[in-house]
């Protein structure tokens, strides 16, 4: 009976959290037509989200691709596959690694950040003074968010891709022998468009995605200070999932 009890519940509170997304996307489907963002919190969110998130999107993307490229040079060197490197590498690189990278470390930091700023917003009554001002949280607050994440995942998802590449390159060079123009021909040969696009597609929906269950999570916040901890820690798992089960959609539909 306890068994059955947790699973129950644990279906009660999957079923209340997919209903409360749902709710929130509507408020912020509503807030679309006409679109009413704050202009001045909007380009204070793209920098915030973007400029500050660059740093570590370089440093991990360039790391990310030595590391991918030492993963196979094993494979590289037993079969010969020297002219193939570029064209692998760009493949995984622009479809898959790069969005789901910089997407998991856009969700721990600015998904995680966005979360705590609004739920200590919600604790401390800051939403409430706003409603009382006639503010709606949602134009002034929502929006700006959703749509810096959203642009900014795009565009930091490029700058991924290309030190993705730079690690990969430099890194078969030096642990398998693979010349860069070996690795570039094969990369710009048989590496097509549509993988680049692919992997764009999926940048904005993780970005739109983190934005949506960022900001639900942290106007849901209740408790207090506990609250906003458990909110964060809600909010990460939720996004985490949500990109998982994007990609997979996605690439089922764009195969």
């Amino acid at each position: 009976m306890t068994a059955v009890a947790r699973l129950g519940g644990a279906v009660l509170d999957l079923c209340r959290v997919v209903g409360a997304l749902t709710l929130f996307c509507g408020s912020v489907l509503r807030a679309l037509i006409p679109p009413r963002a704050d202009r001045v919190e909007t380009w204070r969110a793209l920098h915030r989200v973007g400029v500050r998130s660059l740093p570590i999107v370089i440093v991990t993307a360039f790391f990310a691709g030595g590391i991918a490229a030492i993963q196979v040079s094993t494979y590289v060197t037993k079969f010969r596959a020297y002219e193939a490197v570029g064209w692998g590498f760009g493949f995984v690189t622009f479809r898959e690694l790069g969005p789901l990278l910089v997407g998991l470390m856009f969700s721990g930091r600015v998904g995680a950040h966005n979360t705590a700023e609004l739920g200590t917003m919600k604790v401390t009554e800051q939403i409430d003074a706003l409603r009382i001002l006639a503010i709606d949280p949602i134009h002034f607050l929502v929006l700006p968010r959703i749509i810096a994440m959203l642009v900014m995942m795009t565009l930091l998802n490029v700058i991924g891709d290309v030190f993705a590449l730079a690690g990969g390159m430099i890194t078969a060079y030096a642990m398998v022998g693979v010349d860069p123009y070996v690795f570039w021909n094969s990369f710009t040969e048989y590496v097509m468009l549509i993988d680049f696009v692919n992997g764009l597609i999926k940048a904005a929906a993780f970005g739109l995605a983190i934005g949506v269950v960022s900001c639900s999570f942290g106007l849901d916040v209740r408790g207090g200070a506990p609250g906003v901890g458990r909110a964060v820690n809600g909010g990460v798992v939720v996004s985490a999932v949500g990109i998982f089960v994007l990609d997979y959609l996605i690439t089922a539909v764009m195969q």
